[in-house]
């Protein structure tokens, strides 16, 4: 699966504009093996000319679905070629129609056998993907022109912003969300491990029987995110299982949990807190290292998962003053330094 594919519909734009390069390419690639001077990203305008008649740019805009400016552009690019000629509407002097000359007429009789060829090859290989691309396609176009996307996406966008992140404990009604949250993170960057997959499907024996805590982030009314508290020995705890919901991420969500979880730590009256990650989940390790995680050396003794390789144990931070305290202390350190 490539990255973009990875990303699902967030990247639909993106993969839909590599489709359209890679058809693009390849029928130039067909036109100039026959010996057509057409190109693949004029044929909506010259087909539609070729099947319509003269049309104003206004027209040709409206049933190609490009913009006005992209038109009259590429209009202004085929008439210096010899491809369109422009004349005025004896109706209305400042309207102007675009028709194909004698030439581009020429060059469309040479490309209708391509066209055919074309058509028969894509039909055969959408048959046998037996998806039904092309009315899913048709149904895209028509959602999007009735309901544009961006006002959509705007008015959600407000509406999340709006809405309260509320940080709620376990309860039985809310289990089958700490599987699902924490499977679909581990999915996308590993796999479900045998303690991950003990743990998750049993939270009450695993986690909080023992001592433990879980915690679930609420937007509105929706599941968005987790976190549990392990408790490993009397006294020590595990901050695990912190899984947020990729589309909403960016929302301070993970912050909240930590703080939350942290304070169930210091309520729990707890004498070490610490984590196990890996390097590769930067964003995260930085979360962690704001609210007072400090990178060990090496990882865990007796680690029990495969795929962690950092290691950090919680430090309860300074106070604002002591933090100030302690960069005029760096700032002395590093004089010192320089003047050595």
């Amino acid at each position: 699966m490539t990255f973009l594919a990875e990303q699902g519909v967030l990247a639909l734009g993106s993969r839909f504009k590599t489709l359209s390069d890679y058809f693009y390419d390849a029928a130039d690639a067909i036109y100039r093996d026959r010996g057509i001077t057409l190109q693949g990203r004029w044929f909506p305008l010259v087909r539609l000319l070729h099947e319509r008649g003269p049309l104003s740019v206004t027209e040709i805009a409206e049933v190609i679905g490009q913009t006005h400016s992209a038109v009259s552009q590429l209009a202004a690019k085929l008439i210096e070629g010899g491809w369109l000629e422009a004349t005025g509407d004896a109706r209305d002097r400042r309207r102007r129609t675009l028709a194909l000359t004698t030439k581009a007429e020429a060059e469309v009789k040479a490309a209708q056998p391509v066209w055919e060829a074309i058509r028969t090859e894509l039909e055969q290989r959408l048959a046998a993907q037996g998806s039904g691309l092309m009315h899913a396609l048709s149904v895209l176009e028509e959602d999007l022109a009735a309901r544009p996307v961006a006002e959509a996406v705007l008015a959600r966008c407000r509406t999340e912003a709006g809405a309260e992140v509320r940080v709620v404990p376990f309860v039985p009604a809310l289990r089958e969300h700490f599987y699902r949250l924490n499977a679909e993170w581990l999915s996308k960057y590993y796999r479900i491990e045998p303690i991950d997959h003990a743990v998750l499907s049993e939270p009450e024996r695993t986690i909080l029987e023992p001592g433990g805590v879980i915690l679930f982030a609420l937007l509105g009314d929706e599941v968005v995110g987790t976190c549990a508290l392990l408790r490993e020995s009397p006294g020590v705890y595990e901050l695990t299982k912190m899984a947020v919901t990729e589309r909403h991420r960016g929302l301070g969500i993970g912050r909240k949990l930590m703080d939350a979880m942290i304070g169930e730590y210091k309520r729990l009256r707890g004498t070490e807190l610490f984590l196990e990650s890996h390097s590769a989940l930067r964003p995260a390790l930085k979360l962690y290292e704001s609210v007072g995680f400090e990178m060990q050396p090496g990882i865990k003794p007796g680690s029990h998962y495969q795929r962690a390789d950092v290691y950090m144990i919680y430090r309860e931070p300074k106070s604002a003053g002591g933090r100030a305290r302690a960069r005029k202390g760096d700032a002395r350190e590093d004089g010192a330094r320089e003047s050595a």
